[in-house]
């Protein structure tokens, strides 16, 4: 990544209080690498935590916008002077989409659809929308809406005319490691008191993922590298999540409680029918879903000078196929250890 790039950007972050937007924020002021970082979210009581949790986001080059991506006058007064967006806000718990459907819709499609009206009319340069691997073949009403914001950010692009912005790309990927919500502060919260069984839904269920160093350089490189249209996709581990659980706690029962309504046996990141538009670099795979589109002929093009290659047309990335698929307790183990120090200390 060539940090100059955003040297003089003023760069947003929607849901910026989440898990991924202070990951974010965080390594964009620590190595200091744009003009301005502005939390964009709708929760001031998260906002305050933010300020309070880092001296760092207290500094004169963060600052904080309240607002709702429901709300596109608010977003396009937030977008003023704005470069760069980076789309994370979402609801995003599966069995709640299941029960609040008309709520997911509500800030998972109608917010995607705000963010590009309001972008093509602020004059934002590049906007960045964060998926999820639940979004390929979705049997969730979560991943069914992501699916949709995913839809409409890569056609967002037909819509800026001979101007060319803003261009609009996504990232997509699996679990984030110790994400808010996810599954390892469930189980660290569980074996914290004490209990001596984790949660288990399926013993056959695999999963992708990442951390959030990792997931936050990888945005920041596809925002550099995006010329709109684009899917980025990460080449990420998976794992089975009965060795996880043995990675953390290798002396406690696993309690099978069954698969919740909406959930997969294993994920897919790419799948067979995205195959034939999607080019592999070595970090990472690139869908460009449209033949006819500016970042299909781009990648057509990286590939006639040999920095990309074409997939199989039977091609799938799914997280028990995965080349980066393992089954070593001792390697999950380590790779926990970059943010589970003291919890694995634990074990």
């Amino acid at each position: 990544m060539n940090s100059n790039y955003f040297r003089d950007k003023n760069i947003l972050i929607t849901g910026g209080t989440g898990s991924f937007g202070k990951a974010c924020a965080q390594y964009l002021l620590e190595n200091d690498i744009c003009n301005k970082v502005i939390i964009f979210s709708r929760d001031e009581w998260k906002q305050w935590q933010m300020q309070q949790s880092n001296p760092l986001f207290s500094s004169s080059k963060i600052r904080y916008f309240l607002g709702d991506v429901r709300d596109k006058e608010r977003l396009e007064r937030a977008f003023t002077d704005v470069q760069i967006v980076i789309h994370a806000a979402a609801l995003k718990q599966v069995p709640a989409a299941e029960y609040n459907p008309s709520e997911f819709v509500k800030t998972n499609v109608n917010g995607a659809m705000n963010i590009i009206d309001a972008a093509i009319n602020a004059g934002i340069q590049k906007v960045m929308g964060l998926s999820t691997d639940k979004a390929v073949n979705p049997v969730n009403l979560y991943g069914a809406t992501k699916l949709c914001s995913d839809k409409l950010l890569i056609s967002g692009n037909a819509y800026v005319g001979k101007k060319g912005e803003p261009t609009f790309s996504v990232v997509r990927y699996g679990n984030v490691l110790g994400s808010r919500g996810s599954l390892l502060p469930h189980w660290q919260a569980i074996l914290a008191e004490g209990k001596k069984s984790l949660p288990i839904t399926d013993v056959r269920m695999t999963r992708f993922w990442i951390t959030l160093t990792d997931a936050v350089k990888f945005v920041l490189q596809c925002i550099e590298e995006a010329v709109g249209g684009e899917i980025f996709i990460p080449k990420s581990p998976s794992v089975k999540i009965v060795d996880l659980a043995k990675a953390i706690a290798p002396d406690a029962a696993l309690d099978i409680c069954g698969i919740r309504p909406g959930e997969k046996l294993h994920e897919l990141l790419v799948s067979q029918d995205d195959a034939r538009q999607t080019f592999e670099s070595p970090n990472r795979f690139t869908v460009a879903p449209l033949a006819s589109s500016k970042a299909f002929q781009h990648y057509l093009a990286l590939e006639k000078q040999g920095k990309v290659k074409r997939t199989a047309e039977d091609f799938v990335l799914s997280s028990n196929k995965n080349p980066l698929f393992t089954d070593s307790i001792e390697e999950i183990r380590n790779y926990l250890n970059t943010f589970l120090n003291n919890f694995l200390g634990q074990t």
